[in-house]
């Protein structure tokens, strides 16, 4: 059931002339106290969500600074994402409760997941999200371990949080992206408060010149010469697209030639994301100013830099948030980023200074015409925004969070 994501190391010196000399040195003395420690990262999927990007550099970068960390995701039936997806849902707040037959599903691939880890010798175990947390039921070994919740459980369904409860208790350490995200009845002293993280090198988010990124965006029938904004995330219905149509449409009254990019992807683990498409495009009602694309539009990671790069604005218009590495990457494009009042966006977005915070639609489009009436504010807060991305939400310092949580725990 499970597969090993094979990747090559990077070397910690790229990123030499992009961090404090304190911070690299900082690095470099816990790597070397920890040197030739196997780690073990454990998910659903090498692509579609921010767990898979972090992974993509975080794993590469232990091995690079001389740790032996590995990657695995899972090989399951669809019928297991559809009822993980549900479990998602429940924890960030749905009414409703799985099935009977869905949480034997999800403990019998959880068992079939723990058999197969038996046979790897690591030192340190981490298990990401709610898809796998019950493995820690089946594995007498997982010890030292941490489970890495990404997502917003501040008012988690009681009902599916209590069945996965005794699981998450196995585990010698949580990892949440705020403190409030700490569900009932798990110990306030095995938590730790980690951000996710950026990679600034990435075909993602390495510098693209506007030439170029205007040439992508233009293959996609979009004028880059006409304001441009853009939404980039799961198609998922807590990331409400239908809030962001309404206020592209309220913008549009006073802005025209006004365009609107919505791009996301489809992940494996990720079955609810077609239904929402088909809504949405429905929503849009044939609007030729409205894009919707996805990976399987051949946008991927160098097609959403160029988008990014491009927009006068960045979007987030999310209800429910565990982070929000899109804010992140819209921030480090220098852009200024409206973002839901949800989440890891508050901890992002400093309001009125690197963008702004919102909750309806309507203040959406209030902010959208504020910012392209007044460029220079944009610009000004589009260079704040990316400062504060290089102060707080680069790759570099999670590696440095995980290298002293390591030293911590053995």
């Amino acid at each position: 059931m499970i597969q090993a994501i094979k990747l090559g190391p990077i070397r910690l010196a790229k990123y030499r002339n992009l961090v404090s000399a304190e911070v690299f040195s900082e690095i470099e003395q816990f790597a070397k106290k920890l040197a030739g420690l196997k780690v073990v990262h454990l998910n659903t999927t090498a692509s579609g969500g921010g767990v898979a990007e972090i992974l993509y550099t975080l794993v590469p970068l232990l091995n690079g600074v001389g740790l032996a960390a590995r990657w695995y995701t899972i090989k399951v039936p669809k019928t297991f994402f559809e009822t993980t997806k549900q479990m998602h849902n429940y924890l960030q707040g749905k009414k409703g409760d799985l099935s009977e037959a869905q949480r034997q599903l999800y403990l019998k691939i959880n068992e079939g997941v723990a058999k197969d880890l038996l046979a790897l010798k690591t030192d340190i175990w981490v298990v990401h999200d709610p898809q796998l947390a019950a493995v820690a039921g089946h594995l007498p070994n997982l010890h030292p371990s941490i489970w890495r919740c990404h997502i917003d459980t501040s008012h988690p369904n009681i009902f599916v949080w209590r069945f996965l409860l005794p699981f998450i208790q196995k585990y010698d350490c949580y990892i949440f992206t705020l403190r409030k995200y700490l569900g009932p009845g798990l110990e306030p002293q095995k938590a730790k408060i980690f951000t996710p993280a950026i990679d600034p090198l990435s075909v993602k988010n390495r510098p693209l010149p506007q030439n170029k990124a205007k040439e992508i965006i233009s293959q996609f029938g979009i004028n880059p010469e006409k304001p441009l904004i853009s939404q980039i995330s799961r198609f998922d219905p807590w990331k409400d697209p239908w809030g962001v149509i309404d206020a592209y449409r309220q913008a549009k009254k006073e802005i025209p030639t006004l365009q609107l990019a919505l791009i996301g992807s489809f992940a494996a683990d990720d079955p609810e994301a077609n239904e929402v498409v088909a809504d949405i495009k429905k929503y849009a009602k044939g609007d030729p100013a409205i894009f919707i694309l996805s990976n399987q539009d051949k946008v991927f990671n160098l097609e959403v830099n160029a988008f990014q790069t491009v927009s006068n604005i960045i979007i987030q218009k999310s209800t429910k948030e565990g982070f929000g590495l899109t804010v992140t990457e819209g921030m480090w494009k220098g852009k200024p980023v409206i973002g839901g009042k949800a989440g890891g966006i508050v901890g992002q977005i400093v309001d009125g200074e690197t963008g702004f915070l919102v909750t309806t639609a309507a203040q959406t489009a209030e902010k959208i015409v504020y910012l392209l009436k007044n460029p220079d504010k944009a610009v000004k807060m589009g260079k704040k925004g990316k400062e504060r991305v290089r102060e707080k939400f680069l790759i570099t310092r999670l590696l440095l969070d995980h290298l002293k949580l390591y030293d911590e725990l053995v």
